[in-house]
């Protein structure tokens, strides 16, 4: 993964660890459902961006080599993982 990527995903994922860390507060104080829930959705969305990020640079990397390699079945089982991971996806 790029560097510049790299870099931006892991401060996402300190991001969404740090409002998580506030939820966990804000249910210990017991504060507003309403606000809780839309911090969780604030972690949600930033989770989902991380994801997107990393199936980016996957599908232009790893997914692409396999496409172009030699090894019909490194190909059928990159394309499955992709399947595997937009199904786990949608039952979300």
């Amino acid at each position: 993964m790029a560097d510049m990527k790299h870099e931006n995903v892991l401060n996402r994922l300190k991001t969404a660890e740090g409002h998580l860390r506030g939820i966990q507060r804000m249910v210990e104080e017991d504060a507003y459902c309403i606000d809780i829930i839309r911090q969780i959705q604030a972690v949600q969305s930033a989770l989902n961006k991380v994801s997107s990020i990393l199936l980016e640079n996957h599908l232009n990397t790893c997914l692409i080599t396999a496409v172009r390699g030699e090894d019909p079945q490194e190909r059928e089982r990159v394309l499955r993982e992709i399947v595997d991971v937009y199904e786990a996806m949608s039952k979300v």
